[in-house]
């Protein structure tokens, strides 16, 4: 299983998964086609403290603990090897400003394989609004999620329910936090060295999960930490590139965690090399991520609650107010996100 990353817009990741044998290839959270920041001054639908996209580069990662890597150009783009040193399988990071649905397809053609399918983790348009333009121009395309509202939306997934793209088993995994309809999507080979993988979307990040805009924190909770938090501690793709301010905050939660502290001085020093963070492990976010960490007794201390579910509602709090203190919305940006997220509505003509 080879998974090309492939940063979008500011901080989104969408993501490439091939399957080498069958050469067929699945893309996840297809994102829309443009830049909005500029506009706006903050993404929408923020899953966590923000932090910029990896930008270009043409120096080669140093000093990573998990990967070895070598970076080499393409035409519009660098594309940065990963190779596992423990299992040989590989990753490959594709720095692409501007991407959009050609730029994929153009992946997919120097890769010479051929995409069957989108699997979208939910519907907002920063992961989902490119579904449309890529099924245009590959008629047949299937587009799979849990949510009707998502774009271009093919067939409504059910959670536990499990696909097969050639030796590529997926399933299908509801973890509604940040949407209601928000699917995570948890894949594996059989008979490979290769390590299995989640893939989160906006439901769990390096450090961090996605704001709660939907759903209870009850219901976050069991996403985030019974569905979520009992997979196998491997590979974690997410959604966005928050890692450092995910850290800042979690910092603040717990200030004695010494892996907190190792693994925000390790994202420094990707950021100053400009090198994605992700993916993550699951095994390493049980130990730095606050929200998967909900019942341990420095996170219950300052959230000043005991039962998991109050935690994380506090927790979600506290890390919005961290966030505003981060980067304060301007009124004007913020009118317009709340316009865009349907909070607003557009005067009718008389």
């Amino acid at each position: 299983m080879k998974v090309k990353v492939i940063p979008v817009l500011e901080d989104n990741y969408m993501y490439l998964v091939i399957e080498e044998h069958t050469r067929e290839a699945v893309a996840v959270d297809v994102a829309v086609p443009k830049r909005v920041r500029a506009a706006f001054g903050r993404r929408e639908h923020s899953c966590g403290p923000r932090h910029r996209r990896p930008r270009p580069s043409v120096r080669t990662p140093r000093g990573s603990p998990d990967y070895a890597a070598e970076a080499h150009p393409l035409p519009g783009a660098l594309c940065t090897r990963a190779w596992r040193p423990n299992t040989g399988s590989h990753l490959d990071h594709l720095h692409l400003p501007n991407s959009h649905p050609f730029q994929l397809l153009e992946i997919v053609g120097r890769e010479g394989v051929s995409l069957t399918t989108v699997l979208t983790t939910h519907h907002h348009w920063d992961h989902a609004q490119g579904n449309t333009e890529l099924v245009r121009l590959l008629p047949g395309l299937v587009v799979l999620g849990a949510d009707e509202r998502i774009c271009a939306l093919t067939r409504r997934l059910a959670h536990g329910e499990e696909l097969r793209f050639g030796a590529i088993h997926v399933r299908c995994l509801l973890t509604p936090g940040h949407t209601s309809g928000h699917m995570s999507y948890f894949l594996w080979e059989d008979e490979c060295l290769d390590p299995p993988a989640v893939f989160s979307g906006d439901a769990l990040s390096v450090a961090g999960c996605g704001s709660r805009l939907e759903t209870t924190a009850q219901q976050m909770y069991h996403s985030l930490v019974e569905t979520l938090g009992t997979l196998p501690p491997e590979t974690v793709f997410c959604g966005h590139e928050h890692t450092l301010g995910n850290l800042e905050f979690a910092q603040k939660v717990e200030p004695c965690n010494n892996h907190v502290k190792a693994k925000l001085s390790w994202a420094k020093k990707r950021d100053e090399d400009d090198v994605p963070t992700v993916p993550s492990t699951l095994g390493e976010e049980l130990l730095y991520n606050p929200f998967l960490r909900v019942a341990e007794e420095p996170v219950c201390k300052f959230t000043g609650k005991v039962a998991p579910a109050e935690v994380l509602e506090v927790l979600c709090r506290e890390r919005a107010s961290f966030e505003q203190a981060a980067e304060p919305l301007q009124p004007q940006a913020r009118a317009l996100l709340a316009l865009q997220w349907g909070l607003l509505s557009m005067p009718r003509p008389k």
